[in-house]
């Protein structure tokens, strides 16, 4: 498996956590998450299934994030959805934000409060706000 792309990349964390779950391993907990020890998830989060928090991410209450990534330093901000996706290092998602549809971003991205975003690819150091389906920022 070519893990270099996008969906390859989700499809190889699911197959990981379902063997390491059948293994018994302790690194995956709840509903088939694997979160970092440093990482902050708040009460009233929902995690899971297939979802990866990476080092020193804070994840807020109300967010549901769902088959997707979430590389270290980054902050998701309260009742944000996630599902499919994978959200790069240091990234804000903000308040309400939905990111949905394979989207991937780049280092120190800046997703506004109430963005849609669906199948967007964003690269390093943007913000990003409104709606955006099926494109790339550049």
């Amino acid at each position: 498996m070519d893990i270099g792309q996008p969906k390859d990349y989700l499809s190889g964390q699911k197959m990981f956590i379902k063997s390491e779950k059948e293994k018994g391993s302790k690194l995956v907990s709840g509903n088939d998450c694997i979160i970092h020890p440093t990482a902050k998830v708040e009460e009233g989060a929902e995690l899971g299934p297939a979802v990866v928090i990476g080092p020193n991410c804070h994840i807020a209450a109300g967010v549901k994030i769902s088959n997707s990534t979430i590389f270290a330093g980054t902050k998701v901000h309260s009742h944000s959805y996630i599902d499919g996706s994978i959200i790069g290092w240091k990234n804000t998602v903000g308040k309400w934000a939905r990111v949905t549809g394979l989207t991937c971003t780049g280092e120190d991205v800046q997703i506004q409060n109430c963005a849609c975003l669906s199948g967007v690819k964003i690269l390093p150091h943007k913000g990003v706000g409104g709606e955006h389906k099926d494109s790339i920022i550049m």
